[in-house]
């Protein structure tokens, strides 16, 4: 096979190439894309109870993510039992107490104020409290402790006045 028979060859070899990167390219695209949930609703008013409820409880599975931002097969499912419970008539509250029978005080993004999350609610708050304290404590002393330092007592007073006498 001469020279001039492979150049002939290449252009076809190349295009067949580039169509085999492109169906790679289209397959892996649509393995990356992510399942989206699709629920109807008979109301507009049931469509953004459910946005909100899925934007304030914390799915239980990751780290810090909304049931909405969450792709976890936990968030879906509780996405699926929210829209269950709101088609059946639930309330929000009802929806959130059983979350909160189910998953505790973590499914919350803002728990709620109770006796076992007040340390949660009001702990930075003491915390931020004591740092002021400690700072002005130290604050205070290191002042004194100046004030000390720039004080004499009376024998010490005697003495440099001596001193000052002895020189003049």
């Amino acid at each position: 096979m001469n020279i001039q028979a492979v150049r002939s060859k290449a252009p076809g070899l190349m295009r067949l190439f580039g169509v085999i990167c492109m169906l790679f390219g289209l397959l892996g695209a649509g393995a990356l894309s992510a399942q989206v949930d699709t629920f109807e609703f008979e109301t507009t008013e049931q469509q953004q109870r459910f946005r909100k409820l899925s934007d304030e409880l914390r799915c239980p599975m990751c780290q810090n993510t909304n049931l909405t931002g969450s792709s976890g097969g936990v968030a879906e499912d509780l996405r699926r039992e929210i829209h269950r419970m709101i088609m059946d008539g639930m309330t929000d509250q009802e929806i959130e107490q059983f979350m909160f029978e189910r998953y505790g005080d973590f499914i919350f993004y803002r728990p709620r104020l109770r006796q076992e999350t007040l340390l949660l609610w009001f702990g930075p708050l003491a915390f931020l409290a004591i740092g002021g304290f400690v700072a002005f404590s130290i604050s205070r002393r290191a002042r004194k402790i100046d004030e000390d330092e720039k004080a004499l007592d009376s024998a010490q007073q005697e003495k440099l006045q001596d001193l000052l006498n002895s020189k003049g």
